[in-house]
């Protein structure tokens, strides 16, 4: 029997395409933000000795350790050694008795000023990074599977509305790049599926470890909105959202990303 050769690429590139769009478009697939990174980042990130991500993670052992002068507590004076924090990250973003949802970095600032009668570590500081780096590597391997009930539907609710919510000058949604666009090029970027299971991440635009909040007001200023600030409830109803929407995603902390 003799083939079409030409007839043959055509069908193989059809099933490539069709593979592809499955993947990465439809989202039927969850994939990591990793796997749309260039093998350069890809490396740095696989080899902790590389990823600039532990200089953090070793900070926030420091902290882990330290001891405040104002309790001569420490976070190990509570919680033990940091291993025994397995799995805790993983409960955030979380509603406290209060009815209000906070996320990990929140919780450390509480635990500094309720507990330990430390001063809070600004947002985005080097200090409270670490110390949120330190958390969530602890929890590196573990799938993420946060649920929702009725305690955190409303900030859930909330989350989903801004995911899919056009915003700024450019009328912008999160869902218009992370699901509809997904694996085109965006500048010299792919555009990944948007999943946040590698925060805090040391991204190589900034030279620095930053958090999911930080990183979404970046996409904010790209959309030329106006962002919301760091710790507001928006920020972690939407945290909140995307934790749920990458469930089955394995921890990566500290992850390197562009």
């Amino acid at each position: 029997m003799i083939y079409n050769t030409n007839l043959l690429k055509f069908f193989f590139v059809c099933i490539i395409s069709l593979i592809f769009i499955k993947k990465y478009c439809l989202g039927e697939d969850l994939i990591s933000g990793y796997h749309f990174s260039e093998p350069s980042t890809q490396k740095i990130q696989d080899d902790d000795f590389l990823n600039p991500g532990f200089i953090w993670v070793e900070n926030g052992t420091l902290l882990w350790n330290k001891k405040e002068q104002s309790s001569q507590l420490s976070c190990k004076s509570c919680h033990g050694t940091v291993s025994e924090m397995r799995g805790i990250a993983l409960k955030f973003p979380k509603i406290t008795n209060k009815g209000d949802l906070i996320n990990l970095e929140q919780q450390i600032n509480i635990c500094r000023n309720e507990n330990m009668n430390a001063k809070k570590y600004d947002p985005e500081s080097k200090n409270l990074l670490a110390l949120s780096a330190l958390l969530y590597y602890q929890s590196r391997g573990l799938n993420q599977g946060i649920q929702i009930n009725e305690k955190n539907q409303e900030y859930f609710n909330l989350g989903k509305k801004l995911y899919f919510k056009k915003i700024g000058q450019m009328g912008l949604s999160c869902n218009q790049c992370h699901d509809d666009r997904v694996g085109q090029n965006l500048r010299a970027e792919k555009v990944s599926q948007g999943h946040i299971n590698g925060f805090p991440s040391y991204l190589l635009r900034w030279s620095k470890v930053a958090s999911v909040h930080r990183r979404i007001q970046f996409c904010n200023e790209q959309a030329r909105a106006i962002p919301f600030k760091i710790f507001s409830k928006e920020y972690n109803a939407l945290q909140l959202y995307m934790t749920w929407r990458g469930r089955g995603l394995k921890i990566e902390t500290p992850a390197v990303r562009k």
